[in-house]
């Protein structure tokens, strides 16, 4: 699709409505359904379409989906009163249930996330961020700036009360059986090793078959790097229709791409599980600065991933 075609933008408006009334965290489990299919297919030898316009692009991206539906969620509780949870921090609750006008914001923001999306990726030194996650946290930034009022990091006296990164034992805490340093540093390295072992594995396979043209080099470059990803994304699936300790999946995303990305640079392993331990840890960090306090949700792990993905890039550069 052209990226500034009036049907790409029609396109992304309807994504949006959608990602809003199934709400963020049902989206984002739709996107790595569709993003995980759209591997198979790659790996199949077939087009990159799925994978690229339907799972990370302008249908229904996670900045589309997920991350329009966190700012209609934003506006149905600072400016509507009428989100169907009764805060901006529930992204399990559907919108469906709030009002016409809620929905018509998911649509808007997920234009206004195509538009800053195509200006990050042509940016210089911003386009080494993970431009998709980067958008995925700014967009949401804005809307807790217009619609709660609250700047990034959230509410003040919060901050004051329990410190910055302090989580008062996890009572505020952003999935806090998620949170204790021990957990994070096994399901990290757990995480690191197993997508940098996807991502080996289908690089084995991909490689050649985009030397041969069967497939294109985006979708041999994509696929390593986002298969686990996708895996993880379906795994909150638990999260969403969950309830009590059955809820508590673990959350691991940010990991498995950073950790695949870490193999794909680097190409090692060891090198992929020490990054998805380092990514556990910079996720719960990035939850702490702008989810904790705050008054609706700034995705800890899509920062993490921005952040992450610049510094391995920086550190490509440096080593390269």
């Amino acid at each position: 699709m052209e990226a500034w075609g009036l049907k790409t933008i029609l396109v992304c408006f309807g994504g949006g409505i959608m990602g809003a009334a199934m709400g963020p965290l049902f989206s984002f489990v739709i996107c790595g359904l569709v993003v995980l299919s759209g591997c198979m297919f790659v790996l199949g030898g077939g087009s990159d379409f799925i994978l690229m316009q339907i799972g990370l692009g302008p249908v229904f991206g996670p900045h589309i989906g997920f991350g329009a539906a966190l700012v209609a969620a934003t506006y149905a509780d600072g400016v509507k009163n009428n989100h169907p949870g009764g805060s901006a921090k529930d992204i399990l609750s559907p919108l469906m249930d709030s009002s016409w006008d809620v929905l018509v914001i998911g649509g808007v923001a997920a234009v206004c996330s195509h538009v800053l999306l195509q200006l990050l990726a042509v940016t210089p030194f911003i386009k080494m961020f993970d431009c998709i996650a980067l958008t995925v946290v700014l967009v949401p930034m804005l809307a807790r700036l217009l619609f709660q009022k609250q700047m990034p990091w959230g509410c003040s006296e919060s901050g004051k009360k329990h410190g910055l990164l302090g989580t008062n034992n996890y009572a505020i805490s952003w999935a806090p059986w998620n949170a204790p340093p021990a957990r994070l540093a096994v399901l990290g390295l757990g995480a690191g090793i197993f997508s940098g072992a996807i991502a080996m594995g289908t690089k084995t396979i991909l490689d050649p078959m985009a030397a041969a043209g069967t497939v294109s080099a985006t979708g041999a470059f994509v696929v390593p790097l986002i298969m686990a990803w996708a895996i993880a994304a379906i795994t909150l699936i638990g999260i969403n229709l969950g309830s009590g300790s059955i809820q508590k999946f673990p959350i691991w995303h940010c990991q498995a791409i950073l950790a695949a990305l870490a193999f794909l640079l680097f190409n090692s392993l060891v090198i992929a599980a020490i990054v998805g331990v380092l990514a556990a840890f910079l996720q719960e960090l990035m939850a702490r600065m702008f989810y904790n306090h705050g008054a609706n949700h700034i995705d800890p792990p899509a920062a993490a991933i921005a952040l992450g993905t610049l510094v391995l890039n920086l550190t490509n550069n440096f080593l390269g």
